[in-house]
C-alpha cells in the first residue's frame, strides 16, 4: 500500500511537466540583440535592442550597460512591439556588457549579458601628395629627359 501511495504522488509531482512541455519552457529567452554578443559595434550614439521569444512587462524589466567595472542603467524607450527592449546610449571604443533583465508575462524573471567591443572608426586617409622634385605632365605634353652634368 505504502508503495502505491509513494508511486502515486511521484506521478502526480511528475506528470504536468511531461504533459505540459510550455510550462518547462516558461521563461523568456534572448533571441537576438543589437549590438549582437561577441560582435563588434562603431562608437557614437547607438540604439540597443533584445528581441526575446515571448511578451514580456517592460516596465518591469532592466538594461544597463557595463564599462570598466561601473554599469549605467539604460532608461528603455518605446518600441511598439511586446517581445523588444529597447534603449539608446554613446559608445566610446572599449569593452562592454550589456546586463538585462525581464519580467516574463508569466511572472518567470530572466536575466543575462550580452558582451561585445567597440573598435575606434578607422582613420580616413589623405590622399598622397605628389612629390615636389616628380615631374608631373601635362596630358599630351611630353616631359624632357633631364639633362645630364
Amino acid at each position: 500500500m505504502r508503495l502505491c501511495v509513494v508511486t502515486a504522488v511521484l506521478t502526480a509531482c511528475t506528470l504536468p511537466a511531461c504533459v505540459l512541455p510550455g510550462a518547462a519552457q516558461a521563461h523568456a529567452i534572448l533571441l537576438d540583440s543589437q549590438p549582437a554578443a561577441r560582435g563588434v559595434a562603431a562608437p557614437g550614439p547607438a540604439r540597443i535592442t533584445l528581441r526575446f521569444n515571448s511578451r514580456i512587462d517592460q516596465a518591469r524589466s532592466r538594461l544597463a550597460l557595463r564599462r570598466d567595472g561601473a554599469d549605467q542603467t539604460l532608461p528603455l524607450q518605446p518600441t511598439g512591439a511586446e517581445d523588444v527592449l529597447a534603449a539608446q546610449a554613446t559608445l566610446a571604443p572599449g569593452s562592454y556588457v550589456l546586463r538585462w533583465q525581464v519580467l516574463a508575462v508569466d511572472g518567470h524573471i530572466t536575466r543575462g549579458d550580452v558582451p561585445f567591443v567597440v573598435r575606434p572608426a578607422p582613420v580616413a586617409q589623405a590622399p598622397a601628395a605628389p612629390s615636389p622634385a616628380a615631374p608631373s605632365p601635362v596630358a599630351g605634353v611630353p616631359v624632357a629627359p633631364a639633362a645630364a652634368p
